[in-house]
């Protein structure tokens, strides 16, 4: 080396919550989240500042991996959120707007971080407990007896991201599309363990949404002529490779390898082939599949005896066509192949959906496979689809483990706030004394709790408008920026969740002061239900990733950064 630059000395940031920089990259982070939370938000555009593709989305799964700063405390709470969404793929923006919420309103109310912290653990096992209570006001139990809660939960999922474009009318059939799927893979009649099922995805670029459709069974696409004629009702004879059956030298392992060099090593390969072709025609398969390459000549001796041969299946479909045909993969063509590996398929078929030809596969009885096909109009929009319809699926799967939703629109967040400042009026003595601290600032610390989880509520309006909360059930309404004083007081309609309708004027503004009550139950008579749902295992999950990730922020005393 010519030149050597000398080490620069790390740069240390003491105490980063009260260094204005940082609090400005916290504050950007909360505002870009927020403008993309609910049915209404906004979109944003992705792109890398050299160039490339641009992601067109508002869902945190999309935006937040493609976001990069040079700030340890932002990346902190990105990869917490990133977290929690690989692991429920829902409530990603709820849990960041939250926890930036309650760092925010910790430095504006100046309340001290070690008292922040305590006061937050304790809210936080208030929530979760109420939660988890027979009698809790805002959490719906799931009934599988009817689909009614399931479609809510999933037109309530598809419905909250705009950038799918999609009409009441495709929305209603998406969602009943994902939840047939969701029925499809739950099996009913297995003996022993019970194991959950898997849909498959296949997307489709120029078509309707309303030519998306669900399939019992493995869509698989293929590029090779098939007779229809050849399909009957009858079992075929399943195999499936896992190794590469094109003759290369690479799948006989690690190693070195002596040849002869009088023998011709392809011509020795292929008549290992052959003689594989002919193991499979002697035991009457009719349907071989390979994850790999099988070579043309092999394919062309087992299509010559009435096989049907499919190459380059892929890793992912492996698994659900093993399930699907009850075969498990061979892995080496040096070996005859027992019998135990061969499957079986009925109803050999092709479907046509625009550009693309697809074999239809389908079980021998029950299997828990199925294939959901989703179309939309451009790249963009399909792109979006295909990712709400994974958490559709995702959170579907949930109520198997937690039969039970959470009311949305809002109206969730602004009960358990309510219901949060009432307790903590009503033990604040008692608990100040544990906390070791005075009421008033116990009570700070509760009022800093409870105007985030409002704050959440308040980032489902966009459009300039307020939002309001009633002072009996506390759920949340949204008030349009042009409403009149006469129109409020003729009442707000239907609440978020869509289960109170207020005629009354008792409300009050999300951020305005108002008396803590008692939230009251609602009446277990009313025939009305609700309309927007949220998951509950994955909200729950959501509210402790946030407050458990704004306690370790606020507990960071130095942030040292390495700048070479």
């Amino acid at each position: 080396m010519s030149r050597v630059e000398k080490k620069a000395p790390s740069v240390c940031t003491d105490l980063p919550l009260n260094n204005a920089e940082v609090c400005e990259k916290l504050h950007l982070m909360k505002e870009l989240l927020k403008s993309c939370y609910g049915p209404r938000g906004r979109l944003k555009h992705v792109r890398n500042n050299i160039g490339g593709r641009v992601t067109t989305s508002s869902a945190s799964s999309v935006i937040l991996p493609a976001l990069y700063s040079s700030q340890p405390l932002l990346n902190l709470i990105k990869t917490s959120v990133l977290n929690h969404i690989s692991r429920f793929s829902d409530c990603g923006l709820f849990a960041g707007v939250f926890c930036l919420s309650l760092l925010e309103q910790a430095r504006r109310h100046e309340l001290r971080e070690s008292l922040a912290i305590k006061v937050n653990k304790h809210c936080l096992s208030l929530c979760t407990s109420y939660l988890q209570r027979d009698d809790c006001a805002c959490r719906v139990k799931i009934d599988f007896s009817s689909s009614q809660n399931l479609m809510t939960l999933a037109g309530s999922i598809i419905s909250s991201k705009p950038a799918c474009l999609l009409t009441e009318a495709e929305k209603l059939h998406i969602s009943t599309m994902a939840v047939r799927a969701f029925l499809q893979t739950i099996p009913c009649s297995s003996p022993g363990p019970v194991t959950l099922g898997q849909t498959v995805t296949v997307t489709v670029r120029g078509l309707p949404v309303l030519d998306s459709a669900m399939f019992p069974g493995l869509l698989v696409e293929t590029h090779d002529d098939f007779n229809q004629t050849d399909s009957s009702s009858e079992l075929l004879r399943t195999v499936l490779f896992s190794t590469s059956l094109a003759g290369d030298l690479a799948e006989l392992g690690d190693g070195t390898i002596e040849a002869d060099p009088n023998l011709d090593t392809d011509l020795q390969i292929l008549d290992q082939l052959l003689e594989l072709g002919k193991q499979l025609v002697e035991d009457e398969v009719r349907l071989c599949v390979c994850q790999k390459v099988i070579h043309p000549v092999l394919q062309q001796y087992l299509r010559s005896h009435g096989v049907v041969v499919m190459e380059r299946l892929g890793m992912a479909l492996m698994e659900p066509l093993g399930t699907l045909a009850g075969t498990q993969p061979v892995a080496t063509l040096h070996a005859r192949i027992p019998s135990t590996a061969y499957g079986r398929v009925k109803n050999l078929s092709t479907k046509q959906f625009g550009f693309k030809t697809m074999l239809h596969l389908q079980a021998d009885g029950e299997a828990a496979v199925c294939t959901a096909v989703l179309c939309h109009r451009n790249e963009t929009m399909l792109d979006e689809l295909k990712v709400v319809w994974r958490k559709t699926e995702d959170v579907l799967r949930l109520t198997l483990k937690e039969p039970s939703a959470l009311l949305g629109g809002g109206c969730t967040e602004t009960h358990l706030s309510a219901y949060v400042k009432h307790k903590g009026q009503q033990e604040a003595s008692e608990t100040a004394a544990g906390l070791r601290c005075s009421p008033a600032e116990f009570l700070l610390g509760v009022k800093v709790f409870c105007r985030s989880l409002d704050m959440v509520a308040r980032s489902l309006e966009h459009d300039g408008g307020s939002s309001a909360m009633d002072l009996n059930h506390a759920h949340h309404w949204t008030v349009s920026a042009n409403a009149s004083e006469e129109d409020m007081a003729g009442g707000l309609g239907l609440c978020g969740c869509g289960l109170v309708e207020n005629s009354s004027t008792e409300w009050t503004f999300l951020n305005t002061e108002y008396a803590e009550f008692c939230p009251a139950p609602l009446l277990g008579d009313s025939c009305r239900k609700p309309t927007v749902l949220d998951s509950f295992t994955a909200k729950v999950n959501a509210l402790q990733v946030a407050v458990e990730t704004a306690n370790l922020a606020l507990d960071v005393r130095y942030v040292i950064k390495d700048v070479n």
